[in-house]
Parts: structure tokens; sequence; C-alpha cells
């Protein structure tokens, strides 16, 4: 499970990683990364933690079948929130294969996007 403090929560921040971050997709999902941003609701004394937030839409499966894809993503994600610069912002889009997807398959494919957006693979 994911830190309270690491959690993305708010639909402006959801939007914010959409439409200002670089994005990278994979067979079983699509992440959007929005580097060192500040927290507009934060206090502005310390740099804001690292956020992520997940997206699984009823085109993955059916009830049970999302809420397990949002639980192997968080356990992977809390794993990886180390190598992402602070203040970042994170959005994984589950995509119709992360139902069928077993946690190696999704673990392969967020390491791949998080390591063509943190600047290490090409195109």
């Amino acid at each position: 499970m994911l830190p309270s403090e690491n959690r993305l929560r708010r639909r402006e921040d959801f939007a914010t990683a959409v439409r200002r971050g670089r994005r990278a997709g994979r067979p079983a999902l699509v992440v959007h990364l929005r580097s060192g941003v500040t927290d507009p609701h934060g206090s502005g004394e310390e740099s804001p933690p690292t956020r992520a937030g997940f997206v699984v839409s009823k085109a993955v499966g059916g009830a049970v079948v999302r809420t397990a894809v949002k639980r192997k993503l968080r356990h992977l994600m809390r794993e990886r929130l180390s190598r992402l610069p602070e203040g970042s912002l994170v959005v994984v889009r589950a995509l119709p294969p992360a139902g069928d997807a077993d946690q190696a398959q999704l673990a392969r494919d967020l390491d791949a996007a998080l390591e063509r957006l943190l600047g290490g693979g090409a195109r």
C-alpha cells in the first residue's frame, strides 16, 4: 500500500500530470509523469513528496479485477517511488490487457515506461 502522503487524490493533480506531463505507453498500461512540480496545496516550506495515482476503467474488467489491478499497481509503485524526482506527479492508467496480466508483466511494463520517462530509454 502507498503511504498517505504519496497518494494522488485531487482531480486537478491528475489533470496536471496527464495534460502537462510526459507519457510512455506499454501494452498493459500508460504512465504519465510530471516531474518536480510544486504543491499548490502544501505549506511551501519543504519539497513535496512524489505522489502517484491510478486510473483503472471498466474496460479492464469487473470490479474484482479492477481492484486487483489497482492493488498490484500500488504495490509496484511503492517500490519505485525513490527512483522518481522529488515532487513528481505520476498517473498510471491501466489498459484492458492489464486485467489478464500477472504482477510480473505489470512490473516489466511499469519499469519500461518509467525508464523511458526518466531518460534512460530511446523511442
